[in-house]
């Protein structure tokens, strides 16, 4: 699975050709969630609150890439590395 972006500690990843809704994996030690790239609500697992705020925030500032990082793994493309958090 890609990796797209790395920021304090927590790893941001997208699969090829994955199901829908348009969606990124966040992992952050043994947590992982599944986040809505359009409601950036997590529809499966979880993550510390902190951890989980620190995502939802770089989300929000970079959903029109992950939007073009998810157009680009359903058509099996390579994905594009997205800015971390600072």
């Amino acid at each position: 699975m890609p990796e797209i972006s790395r920021f304090f500690g927590i790893v941001i990843r997208m699969y090829v050709n994955d199901h829908y809704p348009s969606h990124f994996h966040a992992v952050y030690g043994e947590f992982e969630a599944l986040i809505n790239i359009e409601t950036l609500a997590v529809y499966r697992g979880d993550l510390p609150r902190r951890a989980l705020a620190l995502v939802l925030e770089w989300a929000a500032l970079h959903r029109d890439e992950l939007r073009q990082d998810w157009d680009l793994a359903r058509n099996g493309h390579p994905l594009q590395p997205v800015a971390p958090l600072e």
